[in-house]
């Protein structure tokens, strides 16, 4: 079983502990470790909250103190261990800060949680440009692309690619109001981009 830490801020980042314990089946081991203090605008000492040592494959950051996660970047740069903190500022070897949790590249580093949860992958099975089913192959940790593939089987293929992107936005669980100057949207709009694109891929994996 691969271990995974989660750590976390009242409760932030238990939507994708949920999803990740409800797609990713038996094949990890999951540990939360929670901070529900009221913390200091700037935080000097971190070891206050943060652990000396860290056992675990990969680390999954779901603070919301920037203090906290800079340090958390540098305690798993120490053990040599790698870090997923979508939207984070942090920089080192093996840290992975996609845009949001669905848009995890893959990377072997990452093993299995890499190969289950990250940028969405569909396979579709069509009958007359009619998508009647369609198997997730990765998804977002969250659990929207399971919930939103759920939604849209049925759907002629043109209109399923557009309706994946908006079931995608009412399952997200990033916050609506995070927009990114980067890329030019919030991290829902963000989302529901890569999945429409991504089952269009699929699509025409199939059509061809």
């Amino acid at each position: 079983m691969q271990k995974l830490i989660v750590f976390q801020q009242n409760n932030s980042g238990e939507s994708k502990i949920a999803g990740i314990e409800k797609y990713g089946g038996d094949i990890f081991s999951l540990k939360r470790i929670n901070i529900n203090e009221k913390l200091p605008v700037f935080i000097e000492d971190s070891s206050e909250f943060l652990p000396d040592k860290i056992k675990a494959d990969i680390v999954l950051d779901y603070l919301k103190h920037p203090d906290l996660s800079s340090d958390l970047a540098l305690l798993c740069i120490k053990e040599k261990i790698p870090l997923i903190a979508s939207k984070k500022k942090v920089k080192g070897k093996n840290i992975f800060i996609p845009p949001t949790c669905c848009g995890l590249s893959k990377n072997k580093i990452l093993g299995d949680y890499g190969i289950f949860f990250g940028a969405p992958e569909f396979k579709v099975f069509m009958d007359n440009n009619i998508i009647k089913d369609i198997k997730v192959l990765r998804g977002a940790p969250c659990g929207a692309t399971w919930e939103a593939a759920k939604k849209v089987k049925g759907l002629d293929y043109i209109e399923a690619c557009r309706d994946i992107g908006l079931k995608t936005q009412f399952f997200c669980t990033a916050d609506p109001s995070d927009w990114d100057p980067l890329f030019g949207k919030s991290p829902v709009h963000f989302a529901a981009n890569i999945h429409s694109v991504a089952l269009m891929k699929a699509v025409k994996t199939e059509v061809i």
